[in-house]
């Protein structure tokens, strides 16, 4: 499908007061440098040499602290949470669209390729992966949060793809999970308490997963695995930004 939109989420609540924008002496985190280049740019750069992709959106709420990177991409607002962001953004912008973020500068146009095309048609959601084993392999040494299920380790990789209209109900399903994400009850409540058990125990299968996604939402939903373990490194810490920095001096 060619002229997908795409929007990169770039919203932070702490603006200049985050972390990492207080040790690149920047306004937001979007701008901290990274092999020289602000991180924004490194994704609007990696997009723009994507074949068959549309207009580019940046979700950030100072829109003017972006402006002089911005080159043909345009601006939405954000809302609360990431989750939010993406909803209100669908509302704007309908589907097909593109998601990523802006704190991802090792971004490339293989692997938004390579994802796109492993999307079976009939997903209307769907999510880019690398494997523990492919992140180890690629990126030996690396901290990365790592999803359990019984038969996969995974982290994500900043890709999503919404493909239709049912996907908002995966959406509005990761709101809720994202208001209660630390309230274990309540997201037992929505989720169903069996699943939750299994994810604890680590006895929850991909197969088990969508099909309970597709129960609450009516939407077929995929991880899709990219075979790069750099994929799935975006920078939300300074040991992320030294690890970056490396990879880029040895490209």
């Amino acid at each position: 499908m060619t002229n997908v939109p795409v929007v990169v989420l770039a919203g932070s609540r702490d603006g200049a007061r985050d972390p990492l924008a207080q040790l690149g002496g920047v306004a937001h985190k979007t701008l901290l440098p990274v092999a020289g280049i602000p991180m924004l740019s490194r994704v609007l750069r990696a997009l723009q040499a994507t074949p068959d992709l549309g207009q580019v959106y940046v979700s950030i709420e100072t829109p003017e602290a972006i402006t002089p990177l911005l080159g043909n991409a345009r601006t939405l607002p954000t809302a609360s949470g990431p989750s939010g962001s993406v909803a209100l953004a669908l509302e704007r912008l309908g589907t097909p669209l593109l998601v990523t973020t802006a704190d991802h500068p090792l971004l490339s146009p293989e692997w938004i390729e390579a994802f796109r095309a492993d999307i079976h048609e009939g997903c209307d959601l769907a999510v880019g992966i690398a494997t523990r084993e492919t992140i180890e392999r690629d990126v030996p040494g690396t901290q990365r949060t790592y999803i359990r299920l019984r038969d996969i380790q995974f982290s994500g990789c900043n890709l999503f793809w919404l493909g239709t209209s049912r996907a908002a109900n995966v959406v509005a399903l990761w709101q809720k999970l994202e208001r209660d994400r630390k309230r274990p009850l309540r997201m037992a409540s929505i989720l169903g308490p069996g699943i939750l058990l299994r994810a604890i125990t680590r006895t929850l299968t991909r197969a088990a997963l969508y099909r309970r996604i597709e129960k609450l939402t009516g939407a077929q939903v995929r991880l899709v695995t990219i075979d790069d373990g750099r994929a799935a490194v975006d920078v939300d810490k300074p040991t992320d930004l030294a690890l970056v920095e490396q990879l880029f001096a040895k490209a």
